[in-house]
């Protein structure tokens, strides 16, 4: 008899105790899906459809007019909007980089090392989590401003160099190797560089992974260093430029707004799609049990 796998977390088959995960899903999954059917169907619509009344949901004259105005626009500005995406892709890859290394090397020395201060500093680590960015945003421009990196790629990755919840996660995760495994490592005379290299960063994958997601979605996204701390507008990036549109034009442009949020939005789909299996993981605490 074939051995049944029907209620594992990842099942290879159908079941029938698992119709009553699909009531609740199916129609959660259906309504969390509506934002997103909306938006690409705006970005999609002719300017009449869509300040028709009553609303409609799903375009009925779809054209690509919207996301032509964009590109057309960016050539009026003097500056190609492939610029702008490109500083987007620098600047997402180095600030994603920068905060592995952060974050692996934290939560090393948070989980396994032992030194004074460290419950005090951890606990900073959490309060940050409670900060929002308008919050901290005029100390971040004294700092930026007092160290000189104003209109530099420093200006835009060094604000989001270090993520608390990044940290968060991996130090849970790092939390769970078992200490005998670091001691064996230690005296077979590996050092704490080579201790994260081949222990920690292997084991901690999906969380890596995670914070790797958590970032780019805030680097993508955020306008702060463009608007605060960079004045050339060849260093500027696309959520920049995009968010402009609809400062400048939020109702003539409402077509390119749509269409500029899902120009947006679909990166980050991609890179969910990409590493969900690997967040999954760490939301049900991965890791050596």
């Amino acid at each position: 008899m074939a051995k049944f796998q029907g209620s594992r977390i990842n099942p290879k088959r159908f079941s029938v105790s698992q119709i009553k995960f699909y009531i609740i899903l199916v129609p959660l999954a259906v309504f969390m899906m509506i934002p997103i059917v909306y938006s690409v169907n705006q970005a999609l619509k002719p300017i009449g459809e869509i300040y028709a009344v009553p609303p409609k949901i799903f375009v009925r004259n779809p054209t690509l007019k919207n996301f032509k105005d964009i590109l057309a626009l960016s050539g009026t500005t003097g500056v190609p909007i492939t610029r702008y995406l490109l500083n987007s892709i620098i600047v997402a890859i180095l600030t994603i980089m920068l905060n592995l290394v952060i974050t692996v090397c934290s939560a090393y020395a948070f989980s396994k090392k032992k030194f004074r201060l460290k419950g005090a500093l951890f606990q900073i680590n959490q309060m940050a989590l409670m900060f929002v960015a308008t919050a901290v945003a005029v100390p971040r421009f004294i700092v930026i401003m007092k160290i000189g990196i104003m209109d530099t790629w420093l200006a835009h990755v060094l604000p989001l160099a270090a993520m608390p919840v990044g940290l968060f996660l991996v130090k849970q995760t790092v939390d769970q190797i078992p200490n005998a495994l670091i001691e064996a490592a230690v005296v077979d005379g590996a050092s704490d560089l080579k201790i994260i290299r081949r222990i920690i960063i292997p084991l901690t994958r999906p969380a890596l992974a995670t914070s790797v997601v958590l970032t780019f979605q805030t680097v993508w996204d955020t306008t702060e260093a463009s608007n605060n701390y960079i004045t050339e507008e060849t260093l500027k990036t696309l959520a920049f430029y995009l968010n402009s549109i609809a400062t400048n034009n939020a109702i003539a442009a409402a077509g390119m707004i749509a269409a500029a949020t899902v120009i947006l939005f679909l990166p980050k789909l991609v890179i969910f799609i990409i590493m969900q299996s690997k967040v999954m993981n760490t939301m049900v605490n991965s890791g050596i049990k």
